[in-house]
Formats: structure tokens, sequence, C-alpha cells
């Protein structure tokens, strides 16, 4: 059957009955006319009831959709869909902020679904690359890792890698509570995505926001463990689309936390395998760049904008394994990363951050005089290298043994417990000023002896070491 777009805009409607096949989350249909990919579809079910999904594969003799809320109770003769000829689209509002909804954006808290404004394409609108404006604000988290050494700057996309058991989801809502731009007042907005997360999980997160008042300014898209899997491929793209619209239209600076990242990419190869595509590495289809890229480039600043979206994509990495293509993969197209270490957290340290593998390539632009304060490059610089040369002291007096160190070896050890134990280690609900966490650097250098410190300047010396 040989339709043109025109055509075909004029059979969006009709209803087809009776599938192909119906394959986990895929529902395959014959015979219907020209539809478009990503196209929406409403599948009726024999009870009446309206499940909706998405095109995920068109031919002229079938058609593949992916249905959000699962196949569960489909049969193959009483299938309905309804091709809608056009993309899925978010209701967006300012109004969402302070709920609790599903993947799809529906109402997850008992209240009715928030109402939107304006209809927009989860897909999101490409940003023209000369439109951008360059990162170089500085975003306040209150811990000091980050703040310090890793400095997270507006419309930077900096992801967190971590493992099983680590304790991400907890900085995950501390930053949340915490994040800040300062200066900015009530203009800063957070929204928060879980997927694939257990139902004890999702109400640590709805608690804790509630109990520290900020949940009025979050907007939280919870896909939990149970629902269906399909639904996470969605949820991010949701999420981001309310992003979208409360940074460009509306002038808020946006924090979207997202975990995890790697269920989300589960659910892709899910798909992938029963599509029968050919598996890349690990068994993850070969587009899974190109799909995290579509997720990870909708971050950023439009030039004669004042809003921003600034992303923290939380992975869990299989047995800690950086190599693993989910973080690999997600290294090349973000800005640097934040590296959970599980020798630190067994030692008590939280936030278990190892500093020496962990990057954020944009601060250089976004801290110094005017933006946090005018020692901080060269304070992270030195803390740094000397934290470094702990590590390499630790190693020899493995072999040696402490006693065999010398006096500044000592001092360097020295150096290394109270960085760990005081700079990189602080409570889940304190939340630190930046020049709380420039103060505790310097204490911290001055463990050693002013003579080691070739990072810093002899007038930088002069105001704050404290040897």
């Amino acid at each position: 059957m040989n339709i043109n777009m025109s055509q075909s805009h004029l059979l969006s409607g009709r209803e087809y009955r009776g599938a192909a096949r119906i394959d986990g989350p895929l529902v395959t249909m014959r015979n219907t006319h020209n539809v478009g990919y990503g196209e929406l579809v409403e599948l009726s079910t024999g009870d009446g009831k309206i499940r909706l999904g998405q095109v995920l594969d068109t031919s002229d003799e079938i058609v593949v959709v992916q249905v959000f809320e699962g196949t569960d109770g489909l049969s193959m003769p009483g299938t309905g869909m309804r091709f809608l000829g056009e993309p899925l689209t978010l209701a967006v509002s300012e109004q969402m902020l302070g709920r609790v909804m599903n993947g799809l954006g529906k109402s997850r808290d008992g209240s009715a679904t928030p109402q939107g404004y304006a209809e927009r394409d989860v897909n999101g609108e490409p940003i023209n690359p000369t439109a951008r404006e360059y990162p170089r604000d500085f975003i306040q988290t209150g811990i000091s890792v980050i703040d310090g050494l890793t400095t997270l700057i507006q419309g930077q996309k900096l992801p967190i890698f971590s493992g099983s058991g680590l304790s991400h989801n907890r900085l995950a809502a501390q930053i949340a509570r915490q994040a800040k731009v300062r200066g900015s007042g009530g203009d800063f907005a957070t929204i928060f995505v879980a997927m694939g997360v257990k139902y004890d999980v999702a109400k640590y997160f709805i608690d804790s926001f509630e109990e520290s008042g900020v949940l009025d300014n979050v907007a939280l898209f919870l896909s939990l463990a149970d629902d269906p899997s399909i639904e996470r491929i969605i949820t991010p793209k949701t999420a981001l689309t309310l992003a979208e619209h409360l940074a460009f239209d509306k002038g808020k600076h946006v924090l979207v936390i997202m975990t995890d990242m790697t269920n989300y990419c589960e659910s892709l190869r899910e798909i992938g395998t029963l599509r029968g595509e050919i598996p890349s590495r690990k068994g993850y289809p070969g587009y899974l760049y190109s799909n995290l890229a579509e997720i990870y480039e909708r971050s950023g600043k439009i030039i004669g904008r004042s809003g921003s979206i600034t992303q923290l994509p939380i992975l869990s990495m299989p047995n800690d394994d950086i190599s693993h293509p989910v973080p690999d993969l997600t290294g090349y197209i973000t800005e640097g990363q934040i590296v959970f270490e599980r020798g630190m957290h067994a030692r008590g340290l939280y936030p278990p951050i190892n500093p020496l593998p962990s990057l954020s390539r944009l601060m250089k632009d976004g801290i110094g005089e005017g933006m946090t304060r005018e020692d901080h490059p060269h304070l992270a610089n030195q803390l740094f290298a000397s934290y470094s040369h702990v590590k390499d002291v630790q190693n020899l007096a493995s072999v040696i043994g402490e006693e065999e160190l010398t006096a500044l070896d000592q001092q360097y050890l020295e150096l290394g417990t109270f960085f760990e134990n005081r700079f990189i280690n602080q409570r889940y609900d304190e939340d630190r000023s930046i020049e709380e966490t420039l103060d505790l650097g310097w204490e911290a250098l001055s463990k050693l002896p002013a003579e080691e410190l070739q990072r810093v300047t002899d007038e930088e010396i002069a105001r704050y070491y404290r040897g």
C-alpha cells in the first residue's frame, strides 16, 4: 500500500485490531498505513482500557510498538491500535514542582495529574551549537570534595560513577537538598529522576525532601523496579522536557539528577534483545552511545536565555568496572566524572569519593576570583598533588613500615588522614559553604612545611597557611 505523507496524516486516528505478535513490552501489527518512527499510539484492550505506546520500528509490512505500561493482560486478537500521527508529548508547567510523578509525568502522589500549559515533544528540540553559551557559573552542592576539587558548573553534565551498595543514593538526595546558585534566589529548581529503584529507596527520597522543606522546589519522576521496564526508556526524556521548559521558558537554573542510568541502559539492552538486534559490547545495542548522547546533550545554556540545565547522572558500575560500556561511553560524552571508591566506603568515609580519578573539565572556568575565591584554583591543584603523593607514601609504608619513613613522609601521612577524615568526610546533613571548604583545604595543607607547597603563591601562603 503506497500512501504519501498527507494521506498518512488523514489516516491518523484509524484503529487496527488484531496484533500479529506480543513479545515482552513489544506489540507487532501488520497491514497498517505508513506510520512515522516515534509516533504515539493508543492501545485498547478487551476491557476497554487504554495504554500508551510509541512506534519503535516501521516498514511496509509491520509496525513494532513499545508499550509503556507493559503488555500484561493483552491478547493478540483483542488488541487494538490507534496511531495518533504525532510524537509523545508532555504538558509542562511550573505546577509540576513539588509533585511526585511516574515516568510519563502522571501523578504518583495521590493528587490529580499536574495541569500543563504547553505541550512539548519529549524528544526535545535540537539546540544550534552556535547558540550555546559556554558554562562558567559555579553551583554550590555543599559537598567539600565536589565543590573544592571537582566543581560543578551551570550547564555542565558531570556523572557520578558508583557501585552496587555504595552511598550514591544518599549523596544524590543530599545534593538535591543543598544545591544552589548563590545569589539566584528562587530561580533554582531540581528535577530528580529515579529509574528502576525499589520502593523503599523512592520513599527515602520523598521523605528526605519533605523533611528538609525543599520538596516544593523539586519535581520527582519515579519509575520503580516493579514498573514496566519500558517506562524507564521514556523517563529521562520526560524529565528533561520539563527541565527545558523551566530553564528556557521560565529562566530557572535547573539541576537534573538521574539515578540510575545503568538501569536505563539495561532496558535498552532488553528491548534490543527482544527485537533480535545484533548486540555490541556485553550485549548492549550498537546505538548505546548515540542514545546516551541524546539525553546528556539536553543540558547547557543558550545565548540570550537566563536559565540553564545542569545534569548529574548517576551510574552504578557492574563489578566496579569503570571500563564497562555504560560508564565508558558516558565518559566520552560528558565533561568529567566523580568516582566512588569501595575501599573508602569500607573505612566509613562519606561520601566515598576518590578525588584522584575524579575530574571536572569545566572547573577551571568557573572558579577563582569573583566566582568562588581567588585562591581556589591553586589550592585545588596543590591538594590534588599532595594527596597523590600521600598515596605513594602509603604504598611505600606498606613495604618498609611506617617507622622507617622520613619525617616529611610522616607529615604527608598526617595530611592524608586529615584530608580524608575532615575534608572528604562529612555528615549527610552537613551543608558547607565554599569558604568553609577552602579553609578546610588550607588546614590540611598546613600539615606540611610551607616549602612543600609549590602550586600556591607566596601571597596565598601568607594569607591562608596555618603552619
